[in-house]
């Protein structure tokens, strides 16, 4: 039986806003989505997933929905969105779009009929005199409550303008059910559930102690039993249409688990895999979460950037912006990333080998950890700067007609937009199409299960059938294994010697 496309698939990461203008405003949209999709085809990449593109108010980036049916006109229209799905499908491309069901924005219908009295049950609203309900604070920074003109206050685990709802409330049940069939009947291929772990809180509400209001399993705030229940309700949806739809969920949780109970056969299909993102630059911390991680979900994701992180080349390079060894590992980490089984998300712009835009002036920030914080934050600004795609200088084809990104682009991404890189043999760019295009050869044709092969305390080496996956995270060259041939390196391998900082994926047949 062959297995569902999501199992090892390769899905991009678009953040809207930052991937291509169509319209000359500076702000990305689906018409520049649109037009782009067949880089991402020959890239060779699976799927797109599509950070949100409903009507917002943009406090939090589109992360603040005042409209889940409907695209905001900063992004294009319902049509615009028809087309680009239709285009992706003949390209041979999913769709994955982004549902928030968490919060809303403040200017939402219904938090709007709140705060005149209606509906006020489908948000979470508390009595609380001249002081907030409870300790809780925002992961934005600041009080989680906000008081009201009529003396009430309101919880928002994000910014003041995204009100959380009380899913205690079958009435939200309902929506969200109508929502997830309202762009299934678009023929989205599935979800990336955002803040999937929240949605229900203690019915207390009690103080918590700041440790326990991080991400961790079942804290008064997050990681509620409860929420088990939403995702079999949304799962029987997904099933009941065909072509294999799909749930992903941004589920942070404190040990892999407890992510893995919601990945039971009847809840989410997969869910991120941050354990991953967030590991040292170290062979064993990465064999102790690949381990982890294979003995205990079926289904395993693998994710080195998104759209909320310091971007992988910076965080390998020690915090530098432009950083060769951060380069080299980063390189290196994908192709023991796409080794692993499971499927693997990119983040726009990784396949550039671009870094974090850490020296954004102050004025330019709009993420609102920024604001909230008082500027102590830099908030994720720095991994949101539109991509570049060609010419020499700002805004290096993101928008026509020379019109200024939202975010501003460094003078150093010259020399590694799209159109340079794909001249040169050696570039990022097509590292990444060159690594994609062999895996996809070897689909299907590898065991499920790697075996740990014996190496250096900071190397990795594993097989998965006829393919070994070497991985030199320390300071020494490391002796390859006995092998027919190399099928793709990060770095050139010197005679049977893999050097620092290097991956190489080999060829060895089963004997």
């Amino acid at each position: 039986m062959e297995s569902p496309w999501w199992r090892d698939a390769v899905v991009y990461e678009i953040y809207v806003r930052s991937f291509a203008d169509a319209s000359g405003d500076g702000v990305g949209d689906l018409p520049g989505i649109r037009q782009r999709l067949p880089y991402l085809a020959e890239l060779g990449v699976d799927a797109i997933w599509l950070t949100p593109f409903y009507r917002s108010p943009m406090a939090d980036g589109g992360y603040d929905v005042a409209d889940y049916r409907d695209v905001d006109p900063l992004f294009g229209t319902l049509a615009d969105f028809d087309e680009l799905v239709a285009e992706a499908h003949r390209l041979g491309l999913r769709v994955i779009v982004d549902i928030v069901p968490n919060h809303s924005s403040s200017a939402h219908e219904w938090f709007q009929a709140a705060l005149r009295g209606e509906g006020r049950d489908r948000y979470i609203f508390r009595d609380g005199g001249d002081l907030p309900p409870n300790n809780w604070q925002s992961t934005f920074s600041g009080p989680a409550w906000t008081r009201t003109p009529d003396g009430q206050w309101y919880l928002h685990l994000f910014a003041a303008e995204q009100p959380d709802f009380n899913w205690r409330n079958p009435e939200v049940h309902t929506e969200f059910l109508d929502v997830l069939r309202f762009w299934l009947d678009r023929g989205v291929d599935g979800f990336r559930i955002d803040v999937a772990m929240g949605l229900y809180k203690a019915e207390d509400l009690p103080d918590t102690p700041p440790q326990d209001q991080a991400f961790k399993a079942e804290s008064p705030i997050w990681g509620r039993p409860e929420v088990h229940e939403v995702y079999r309700a949304w799962r029987k949806v997904l099933d009941s249409y065909d072509g294999e739809r799909v749930a992903v969920g941004e589920v942070w949780t404190d040990s892999v688990e407890d992510l893995a109970l919601y990945l039971r056969p009847d809840e989410l299909h997969q869910s991120f895999n941050f354990a991953w993102l967030e590991a040292p630059w170290s062979g064993p911390a990465f064999k102790k979460i690949i381990d982890d991680t294979l003995a205990a979900v079926t289904a395993p994701t693998w994710v080195l950037s998104n759209h909320d992180v310091v971007r992988h080349v910076t965080r390998y390079g020690d915090g530098l912006t432009n950083s060769t060894m951060g380069l080299a590992r980063a390189r290196a980490a994908l192709l023991a990333m796409l080794a692993l089984p499971g499927s693997a998300y990119l983040y726009q712009g990784e396949e550039l080998g671009l870094p974090e835009v850490k020296n954004l002036p102050p004025e330019a920030r709009q993420d609102p950890i920024f604001a909230r914080s008082k500027g102590e934050l830099p908030g994720r600004d720095g991994c949101r700067v539109p991509i570049p795609w060609s010419g020499m200088a700002e805004p290096y084809g993101f928008s026509p007609d020379g019109a200024r990104p939202w975010l501003p682009q460094p003078v150093e991404w010259a020399a590694l937009s799209a159109e340079r890189q794909s001249s040169d043999p050696g570039s990022t760019l097509n590292f990444y199409q060159e690594v994609l295009r062999v895996r996809r050869d070897l689909r299907g044709t590898l065991p499920e299960e790697i075996t740990w092969q014996e190496s250096p305390e900071d190397a990795l080496i594993f097989s998965r059938g006829s393919l070994i996956c070497v991985i030199n995270c320390g300071s020494q060259p490391v002796r390859l294994p006995p092998h027919d041939r190399v099928l793709i390196g990060s770095a050139p391998v010197e005679g049977h010697l893999l050097l620092p900082d290097s991956a190489v994926w080999l060829y060895a047949p089963e004997v």
